[in-house]
């Protein structure tokens, strides 16, 4: 094969491939636009030279990183006290389906049937000294600094009674992975210890920190690149048919 045919063989095709992976993540993006406390994703290409015996003239273009975008969303006011938004830095750290402590910005919580404080989507919150039980027949209070307090329903409405606070990090963003589940957690499998500083909101909730507008537009740009890879690709094939006819030609 024409050696300039073949390096193009090489870029168009490893480009259209990281760009319907890039597709597939901005699509993710997108879907999770509504989503509370979600944190978009951002893949950054680079190119790689492929290393041979050969001169170094064909190169990979590959998915160097998956960058998490931290940036907070906007402040929906819901006015329901088991609603609770980060206000600024920090997380909520809850219990993931193996019982491992992660964390996560989404604060739409709830009592489940043993009465124990946790997430819409059942992960269990973790508080100053383990989960939080919510006696029956009690309405919840949650303070700014993550202290748990409950009213009784019947009797005398002054009667306020602690029974936890929770356990609120704030661990430097570049120590932090997404997990398959949405979760974060420390790179290097530790625990985040609990944070004084930071603050929540009741009665509100962090919204995605996804611009759908802005989404949209790059998921048609990316669709584009797609397509010019793919044209790319059709033209190197043309290429090659019309070197092989004029090989045959002079033969």
């Amino acid at each position: 094969m024409e050696p300039r045919v073949d390096r193009l063989i090489y870029t168009a095709m490893t480009g259209a491939k990281h760009v319907f992976m890039q597709q597939a993540g901005v699509a993710n993006n997108l879907a999770n636009a509504s989503a509370i406390g979600f944190k978009a994703q951002m893949h950054r290409f680079t190119a790689v030279p492929v290393l041979s015996e050969a001169m170094p003239s064909r190169a990979f273009v590959v998915d160097a990183s998956i960058q998490d975008i931290f940036d907070e969303g906007p402040i929906l006011r819901t006015d329901n006290p088991l609603d609770i938004a980060i206000d600024g830095p920090g997380w909520l750290a809850v219990q993931d389906r193996n019982g491992e402590e992660a964390y996560t910005r989404a604060g739409a919580l709830e009592v489940n049937v043993n009465g124990v404080l946790q997430t819409k989507s059942g992960y269990i919150l973790e508080g100053d000294g383990g989960p939080i039980t919510i006696p029956p027949d009690n309405h919840i209070a949650i303070g700014g600094d993550g202290t748990v307090s409950v009213i009784p329903a019947f009797g005398n409405p002054n009667v306020v009674n602690v029974v936890g606070r929770l356990k609120l990090v704030n661990p430097p963003e570049t120590n932090l992975a997404r997990g398959g589940d949405g979760l974060f957690r420390l790179k290097d499998g530790g625990i985040s210890p609990m944070d004084e500083t930071v603050r929540v909101a009741s009665g509100n909730l962090e919204g995605s920190n996804v611009n759908a507008a802005e989404t949209m537009v790059q998921l048609i740009s990316l669709s584009r690149q797609f397509e010019m890879q793919i044209k790319l690709l059709q033209s190197a094939d043309r290429n090659a048919q019309a070197a092989d006819k004029l090989l045959s030609i002079t033969g």
